[in-house]
């Protein structure tokens, strides 16, 4: 990784964020049966609407966050399989927190697909607790809250 600034995406950046976010969640489609969320948005218009955040060059990771009024939701968190292993996705975790808490908010709500194992396991350890387990369509999804006070 070249540069490890994390910074607004750009119009630019969409093919990268695309190919990032298809690499982290494509192997999760077998597993739950469908094609995860992240993989179908609208990357152009998260990254018109200021809510993507990037980092490396070529782009080895990012996050799509969106500000309520009583929260931060961390709508996706992706890295590059490349880069795993080497602090990407705890670095962008840490960015979501310093974003909430410099636009006021008191946490980071998120979700996850009930058969994505590993997330269960790495959201604790930063600090989110379960909130409820509830089927969205065709998505099984447990939902987290970060406290940031």
């Amino acid at each position: 990784m070249t540069n490890d600034e994390i910074r607004p995406a750009r119009p630019a950046d969409v093919p990268a964020v695309k190919a990032v976010t298809d690499m982290a969640y494509h192997p999760y489609v077998a597993r739950i049966g469908v094609v995860p969320q992240p993989m179908e948005a609208d990357h152009m218009a998260n990254v018109t609407a200021g809510r993507v955040f990037v980092v490396g060059e070529p782009v080895t990771g990012l996050v799509v966050i969106e500000a309520h009024d009583d929260h931060l939701f961390l709508d996706s968190i992706a890295v590059h399989p490349d880069a795993h292993g080497q602090g990407v996705g705890r670095r962008l975790l840490e960015f979501v927190d310093a974003r909430a808490r410099a636009l006021g908010l008191p946490e980071v709500r998120l979700y996850t697909n009930a058969l994505m194992w590993e997330n269960q396991k790495i959201y604790p350890k930063y600090g989110y607790e379960v909130v409820e387990r509830r089927v969205d369509g065709p998505y099984d999804r447990i939902h987290y809250r970060k406290r940031l006070d």
